[in-house]
């Protein structure tokens, strides 16, 4: 944007949404931030649309805050939003509320700030779920992506005893890199809360990638099922 003069419009739907979910379009105290918190607001995937409901429930199906830190599944409703797949009319996708309304849940894990701006954190199926708490795989992904020394990073859950599940991370090279996994470690240091630090860090040739270039993690998880953590 300061580059090219080009002004970015982020926004997020799905195609069971017909497609469009949010648009971030920013409200006027937004505008009086500066630089770099309004990009910051800006990165996130926006406000709603006219028309669509969202809301973010614990796994029991309670809603939970609109405060901008608590994250949890992401639901969305409206007219034309899907209620029920091609013939398969009689499995709908929907949940239903105690007041009877039906919530089309999107497998994504979410934030939704008190102005009603929402950020996604994690897919549903790849959050990693220690202690009771929540870890987003994607906040601890775009940090090690940081590091000069990293081509690709994938972060997937592992099995641990007490805490039932801890981040492993998996990482891929760049080429002609030297680094160690106490580097990488290293690198999280004061970039997130200490008890979301991976537990540890394997390297990687390659990790694998779908048809539209989207890492596998199911592929990842199948790979280090019997992994062995150093913490466990």
């Amino acid at each position: 944007e300061q580059t090219y003069g080009v002004h970015v419009l982020h926004a997020w739907g799905m195609t069971e949404m017909s497609p469009l979910g949010t648009v971030m379009a920013f409200k006027p105290e937004h505008l009086q931030l500066g630089t770099e918190e309004r990009l910051a607001v800006q990165a996130k995937q926006g406000r709603v649309v006219f028309g669509v409901d969202m809301k973010i429930v614990d796994p029991e199906g309670k809603e939970l805050a609109r405060d901008g830190a608590v994250s949890g599944d992401l639901l969305v409703r409206g007219h034309w939003i899907i209620d029920t797949y091609f013939k398969q009319e009689k499995d709908s996708p929907l949940v239903t509320d105690d007041a009877g309304k039906g919530w089309f849940p999107t497998g994504d894990v979410a934030r939704i700030s008190a102005d009603g701006v929402m950020q996604i954190t994690d897919r549903s199926k790849d959050v990693i779920k220690s202690g009771g708490e929540w870890i987003g795989s994607i906040d601890l992904e775009n940090i090690a992506m940081a590091h000069p020394a990293v081509a690709m990073a994938a972060c997937i859950a592992a099995k641990h005893p007490k805490w039932d599940e801890r981040p492993l991370l998996v990482v891929v090279k760049k080429p002609g890199a030297e680094v160690s996994k106490e580097d990488i470690l290293r690198f999280f240091e004061g970039r997130i809360a200490k008890w979301w630090t991976p537990d540890d860090v394997v390297f990687v040739d390659a990790i694998p990638l779908g048809a539209t270039g989207k890492m596998m993690k199911v592929r990842l998880r199948e790979q280090f099922a019997e992994y062995q953590l150093p913490t466990a």
